[in-house]
């Protein structure tokens, strides 16, 4: 147990336990480090332009940063009761993270440790929670309860706001398609959202299933939309230029509850089977040219829950949080 004064530094280093024991199957390996910070909840890393890897602490108030080569960890606290539920990072180092409890867009430099808030200016747009940085440079976020996406200039701090046309639909995953629309599951339905990325022109595409319930979401570049349904334990697709669905049950059947989703350079779609215990998670691979699974694999920590990953195509890596405490990385086969 670290003392107090250790945790409430603006920026502690440790040096993190030896991985724990990686897993390969398929020829994915899956390695894990153990968080220094107990029962913190890393989630949702996202790997730096120096190849350090942060992510943020839910339940521990704060970003920090992996260093994979030496296993070292930098922490930094946020201010009290931000409740970080994502962050990302600029090309020029600079960290934003989602203030989810506190109704803020947060902006730390790791070089100063300097934090600044950008409040949310409706005062009933109060959770940030997912975080996407668009092609133009700026940054797009969903609010979950307050049923509301959003855009962010980083430049000059302004929020632009629009409401999800279904009351109640959750917009949870975000993500922007090829041809730039902007793309958000709306958990609390069976629908999608599609938003024009100039106008912010919304408009909802409904899934064939009404219990059908997408969480997260992940584009193909030939513009179609993959989704995971959370309840239902399948993947599926949406063409917009046909206008039609497809959809596959995972290898875990209707009990996957898949949860966190990522897309690597080929196409492959990978999702996190987190049902119905959530020990172990599975890491999954669905191949759309041969429309087939094609890699099943524990995560070694059991996970908890996986709820959030990102490709990082230079190293052919997916990394992930997860609730078992641990940040960890998937190698993935080319």
């Amino acid at each position: 147990m670290r003392s107090a004064a250790f945790l409430a530094c603006a920026a502690a280093l440790v040096v993190a336990p030896p991985p724990t024991a990686a897993a390969a199957q398929a020829d994915v390996e899956i390695q894990e480090w153990d968080v220094p910070w107990e029962n913190s909840r890393p989630r949702d890393p996202y790997v730096a332009p120096d190849g350090r890897v942060w992510f943020v602490g839910q339940t521990g108030n704060y970003a920090a940063v992996l260093d994979p080569r030496t296993g070292e960890f930098v922490r930094h606290d946020l201010p009290a009761g931000a409740g970080p539920h994502n962050l990302i990072v600029g090309e020029d180092g600079i960290v934003w993270y989602a203030g989810n409890r506190d109704r803020h867009i947060g902006r730390l430099d790791p070089a100063s440790g300097e934090i600044r808030r950008f409040e949310i200016p409706d005062p009933a747009a109060r959770d940030p929670h997912t975080l996407l940085w668009a092609r133009d440079g700026q940054i797009w976020f969903t609010m979950q309860i307050s049923n509301k996406v959003g855009r962010f200039h980083t430049g000059t701090g302004q929020v632009r706001l629009v409401d999800a046309p279904s009351p109640r639909s959750r917009p949870y995953g975000i993500v922007q398609a090829p041809d730039g629309d902007i793309w958000v599951a709306a958990f609390g339905t069976n629908k999608l959202l599609r938003i024009d990325e100039v106008t912010m022109a919304t408009r909802e595409v409904e899934l064939p299933r009404p219990e059908a319930r997408p969480r997260r979401l992940q584009p193909t570049s030939d513009g179609r939309i993959w989704y995971v349904d959370y309840p239902g334990g399948r993947l599926g697709v949406y063409d917009p230029a046909a206008d039609a669905f497809e959809e596959w049950q995972l290898p875990g059947g209707p009990d996957a509850s898949p949860y966190a989703m990522a897309v690597d350079d080929q196409d492959r779609l990978w999702m996190v089977e987190t049902g119905p215990r959530g020990e172990p998670n599975t890491l999954v691979g669905f191949d759309p040219a041969t429309e087939r699974f094609v890699h099943t694999v524990e995560i070694p920590s059991g996970g908890g829950a996986v709820r959030h990953m990102v490709f990082h195509a230079p190293t052919d890596a997916i990394w992930f949080g997860t609730d078992a405490n641990t940040v960890g990385v998937a190698r993935l086969p080319r």
